[in-house]
Order: structure tokens, then sequence, then C-alpha cells
């Protein structure tokens, strides 16, 4: 029996359509089934599918007008149609350029610190691993955060280059990207949870193929930091704390939904201003500090101070307060990298746990009678 032409174009037309509607559902199935790996980060996503992953950062500075979506394609992984317009990253990375020193720990606690090819102003990093590699030339400078080396960072030819925004107007990010150069944007210092902020680990072990290493390290930070609240969980907050110090002509205190401040509460200490609404910092006039301030038990200190009288010199108006007086003033700013970078700037993002053991300590000396500091110091 024979079937005319058209018969047969139609049979084998309506089975392409099947397939495409089988395919398009599989499409659907995989853009569906993949949960977000993220717990506690508010500012980042990521799916993982066979052979890629998607990730999303929402919120990368202040007022963003746009959220990000990358796409990490691993070799020969088949990535649907519907993510081809986002920004593909062939993974595991072999190389990199990051533009935050936040971002080096990250680096480090996975082992692949040696596929750091550039940093701008690497004397602000302060690892002595990652300084090594700059001392032998491999982390080449490529100049500031607000104008990179396009030249070297060309030459370079980085697998990724991340970096960050403050605002909607990100020049040198489209001229980095009109030059072929592949750009990721980080968010993790907008992230006001300190399990959030440290949980960011987690792309940089989707860019290097170490996911699971990366969960279980994640996992371990947030064991620990559950255990130092229990330490505090019978506790009240009555010590009563003064942060910051005197920028110029104004005092800058934490607002209560800060990162800072969160530590605060979280290691029982009455934080007096905890109840400012906002994640960033008040501007005060000194004589409103010390007139909520004077009589505070303790004192949190901005700034490389080391002793009292070094911290009163800066300022003598500091000795009105009664912590002052009694040597209740601690500062998390004192040690300093072999270039003069801050340490916990650069490496208290990613170790929460260890941030909030050292806040313990100071409110609640106690519970940890044998625990020495990681980042705070007492000034003598």
């Amino acid at each position: 029996m024979k079937f005319p032409f058209y018969k047969i174009l139609f049979v084998l037309s309506f089975l392409a359509f099947i397939g495409c509607k089988k395919n398009e559902k599989s499409d659907v199935a995989k853009t569906t089934i993949a949960k977000n790996t993220i717990e506690y980060a508010s500012g980042l996503a990521i799916y993982e599918y066979d052979g890629y992953s998607v990730v999303k950062v929402i919120n990368p500075w202040p007022d963003a007008n746009k959220n990000f979506t990358y796409v990490l394609k691993e070799k020969n992984s088949i990535v649907p149609d519907s993510l081809q317009k986002y920004t593909a990253v062939q993974v595991p990375l072999q190389s990199i350029v990051v533009t935050s020193t936040t971002n080096i720990p990250f680096l480090e606690i996975l082992g692949v610190e040696k596929s750091l090819v550039g940093f701008p102003h690497t004397d602000y990093i302060s690892s002595e691993k990652t300084r090594k590699l700059i001392d032998v030339g491999s982390v080449k400078n490529v100049g500031q955060n607000e104008k990179l080396n396009m030249e070297q960072l060309i030459e370079l030819t980085p697998d990724l280059i991340v970096t960050f925004g403050v605002d909607n107007n990100n020049p040198m990010i489209k001229n980095l990207e009109k030059s072929g150069l592949k750009v990721m944007i980080q968010g993790d210092w907008m992230e006001q949870s300190p399990l959030g902020k440290a949980e960011w680990l987690k792309l940089y072990g989707a860019l290097f193929g170490k996911e699971k290493e990366a969960k279980t390290l994640f996992d371990n930070i947030v064991k620990n930091y559950n255990e130092a609240l229990k330490l505090v969980s019978n506790k009240k907050p009555e010590s009563t704390v003064l942060y910051g110090s005197m920028y110029q002509d104004q005092w800058f205190v934490a607002k209560g939904n800060s990162w800072v401040a969160q530590f605060m509460k979280d290691a029982k200490a009455n934080y007096l201003w905890s109840n400012v609404e906002g994640t960033g910092s008040l501007g005060l006039s000194f004589e409103n500090i010390l007139d909520k301030a004077k009589s505070a038990d303790y004192w949190i200190a901005s700034g490389p101070f080391k002793t009292i009288s070094e911290l009163g010199d800066s300022n003598p108006h500091y000795s009105q307060f009664d912590a002052f007086a009694s040597k209740n003033v601690y500062t998390f700013e004192s040690k300093l990298g072999a270039k003069g970078g801050t340490i916990y700037y650069e490496l208290a993002p990613s170790r929460p746990d260890l941030v909030l053991k050292d806040y313990i300590k100071i409110f609640h000396p106690e519970l940890l009678p044998k625990y020495t500091f990681t980042f705070a110091q007492k000034l003598n």
C-alpha cells in the first residue's frame, strides 16, 4: 500500500512536533526540578543541573535596577535554548581575577588559590599564603577597583573576572565585557546575615567544580556558629555596648539590622543602637554619642589602635566614656597583614563562627575561658 507524499510529510511533521514538545517538556522539567542550594544568603541562588548550573545574583548593590544570571557550563554539556541569552562561563575555572580581599579566603579554603592571576592593589591582601604567590609574581597587580588595567587583564586573559558594583553606573564592567573578558558580579558585601555572607563560598565551589567540598566546609561553619549560639542561649543581653569612633566630625554607628549589630545580638549584648532601622551606618555628632553611651559597659572601637593611650591621643574627648576609664575597650582592626591590610576585613566575612566567638569572649568571658581571640584585641 502506497502513501501519498504529502501524507508522509504530515506524519514526519507530526512526529517532529511531538519530539519538540517532549524536548520542551524536558527543558521545563530541568528548569523546575532543581532546587536552590543556597540557604542563608539573600543575594545568591544556585541551581544545579546535569552538566551546568544556573547562578543568580540578586540586588548586588543598593537600589540595584537589575539582577544577574550566569550559566556555569561544563565542557561538552548541553544548555537549554532558554538559557542561551545569559553569560556562559566554562567550569571548572583554570584562572581567575577577583577584586575584593573577602574573596581570597574562599579561594584558599577550597585550595584553589593558585588559580588567582590578578588582583587590584595587591598590598591590601593579608593572607600569608596568597602573599607568597604575589611575591613570586604569580598574582599580578591589575590596578585599582575603580580603574582596572584593561591592557594587563587582556594579556592575562583569565577565565573569569569577579568584581562588584556600588551603584547602577558601572562603565568599567561594560568596558571589560566589550574587550571580550568574562565578568561576574558578586554581591556578598550586601549580605547582612553572618552566615549568608559566608555562604558565598558555594559560588566558588560551583566555579571550580568543588560543590561538595564547599557544602561540607560551609556546613561546618554553620555547625560551629550554632554551637556558639548555644553557649549564650541562657544569657540575657545586659551589657551595654558602644560601637565605632569619630571620623572627621562624625561618629558612625552600625544600624540595627547590619552585619555588625547581628553579631552583638547573637552574642547576647545590648547594643545601644540596635533599634535603629537599616543595614548601613548612621553618622552622629560626638555630643549625641556621649549623651547615649557615656556609661556603656563596653566599647568596640573602630581603627587599628593597640593601646588605650593611643586611642586617647587620637581624640581627648574619648576619656569621657566610662568604658575608656575602665579599659573595657576592644577593636577588631588592630591585626594587620605584611603590607598593612586589615586581617578582619579580609577573613571575617568567611568565618562568622570565629567572629561570634570573639564577641562572646568579650561579653561573657566565663563561657570561653581558654579561647584565644582570632580578630579582637583588648586595648591595654
